[in-house]
């Protein structure tokens, strides 16, 4: 088996032994990184992925971004899904390598980083939303993930004019009124292919799970997550006192014929 080796223009996790990870995009010559300095990566292009960088008196390691650090990259200028929220509703979506999925709310464009990293490179995402300004962010947002290539971007509004596409896996709508686009969603999916959605409050929920099932929409079901981490110690390990609670409601169903 080949060696991975880098390219110009990949994306780089610069992974320290401890302390944060720094995401950036490998180029030739000086680039400045924020407030932490200036680095040169131009001789690790053509490199095997996995060798060291010595950067202001520390050792690094040059390894592929996981998901949680092209999130890390991200510059919001909406609220944005969790990880932990995006990862279920991928995975109650059935969202998977090669699939082709519509995305309404294009937001920021942390969910389309998700969903463009789950579909892989021969899958493809299409994400809608009503503001062109939204849309420009989002663009700029996958680009410094380097996931340009897996997304299509389009400024429409579902709401009113329903998707302009059909015959997707799953669609995953994270709107303020996600009921108004459920007949729309049902009708851009293929037989067998998922809606999920994601509200901040009940009542959206409510009203969401309501129109699921007067769409006739098989397994419905809606759930919330929380997460709370754990303060390892030896002979001292408790739950951390803080956890990430209330973020959003999901919801899922699917088409049937």
């Amino acid at each position: 088996m080949d060696e991975e080796r880098w390219a110009e223009g990949d994306v780089v996790s610069l992974l320290p032994v401890d302390g944060p990870v720094v995401v950036t995009r490998l180029a030739r010559g000086p680039q400045r990184l924020g407030e932490a300095g200036v680095i040169d990566l131009g001789d690790q292009i053509g490199r095997p992925v996995g060798g060291e960088v010595q950067w202001l008196g520390q050792v690094y390691h040059a390894v592929r971004p996981s998901l949680a650090d092209l999130l890390s990259t991200v510059r919001r200028m909406a609220q944005i899904v969790t990880l932990k929220d995006a990862a279920q509703l991928i995975a109650l979506a059935s969202v998977r390598p090669g699939a082709r999925v519509a995305e309404a709310g294009a937001g920021s464009g942390a969910l389309t980083v998700c969903l463009a990293h789950a579909v892989g490179p021969e899958g493809r995402v299409i994400s809608y939303d009503r503001r062109g300004d939204f849309l420009e962010h989002a663009r700029s947002n996958l680009a410094r993930a380097g996931l340009s290539d897996r997304v299509e971007f389009r400024e429409r509004d579902v709401g009113k004019h329903g998707f302009d596409a059909t015959g997707f896996g799953s669609v995953i709508l994270d709107l303020p009124e996600p009921w108004e686009v459920l007949g729309g969603a049902r009708e851009a999916l293929a037989p067998g292919g998922y809606v999920a959605t994601y509200t901040p409050t009940y009542n959206q929920l409510e009203r969401t799970v309501r129109g699921m099932r007067e769409l006739h929409l098989a397994e419905v079901r809606a759930l919330e997550l929380i997460e709370r981490g754990l303060h390892v110690g030896e002979g001292g390990t408790r739950p951390e006192f803080e956890m990430l609670g209330h973020t959003g409601f999901l919801a899922v169903g699917r088409r049937t014929g």
